[in-house]
């Protein structure tokens, strides 16, 4: 079972607490971090490109020139995917990219993706996340202090205080428990969460 060190704002050690070894000490199998990851990427398309056919396209109801005696090539219409302004064949159409994923494989993805965090000593719990005013400073002096470039802060609830204090930070995420997921704390070196949030995310996780 892991055991981290648990410190306030000011990365005073305030404890210890012990993870959960399946959320935290689970095994980390990188090639579910690439299936989850391309089906988060999936989910997130919008999936409205589009095209015209030769149907959709106006015009073109007028025959080109007369069937016979021109010396030309035969044409029925300029709206023929051969012509210019006409239409495409097989184009894109809106549609969902999305594609299913089993729950275990997503559940044990997150679970290794926390664990690698924590053995690269990268994942800092924090008694209590909590600002007294909205200012940035406040978070850049709190990521100097844990000498974090890159920083995922998980909280058990909407803090609008923590959020605005840190939202035009670049390389900062704040993310609330149940939104936890393995494209974020990849894409974030450091994972910074609340003592309350290990709970929520234990709970959501180990059953």
């Amino acid at each position: 079972m892991p055991t981290v060190s648990v410190y306030n704002m000011s990365r005073d050690k305030v404890g210890e607490v012990n993870l959960d070894d399946t959320v935290f000490g689970a095994e980390v199998k990188e090639h579910l971090f690439y299936a989850v990851v391309r089906h988060q990427m999936a989910e997130r398309r919008a999936g409205t490109h589009s095209t015209k056919s030769r149907s959709e396209v106006s015009g073109g109801g007028k025959k080109p020139w007369k069937q016979k005696g021109t010396g030309r090539a035969r044409q029925g219409t300029t709206r023929a995917p051969h012509w210019r302004g006409g239409g495409v064949v097989f184009g894109p159409k809106p549609r969902s990219h999305a594609f299913k994923l089993n729950k275990k494989v997503r559940r044990s993805a997150l679970c290794g993706a926390l664990t690698r965090r924590v053995q690269e000593n990268a994942l800092f719990v924090i008694d209590e996340l909590t600002l007294p005013e909205i200012k940035t400073r406040q978070v850049i002096d709190f990521m100097k202090r844990f000498d974090c470039s890159e920083l995922l802060v998980v909280l058990p609830a909407h803090d609008e205080t923590f959020a605005r204090s840190a939202r035009n930070i670049e390389g900062v995420k704040v993310l609330l428990a149940e939104g936890l997921n393995v494209y974020d704390i990849l894409n974030h070196k450091n994972v910074v969460i609340s003592r309350p949030a290990i709970d929520a995310v234990t709970a959501r996780l180990s059953g």
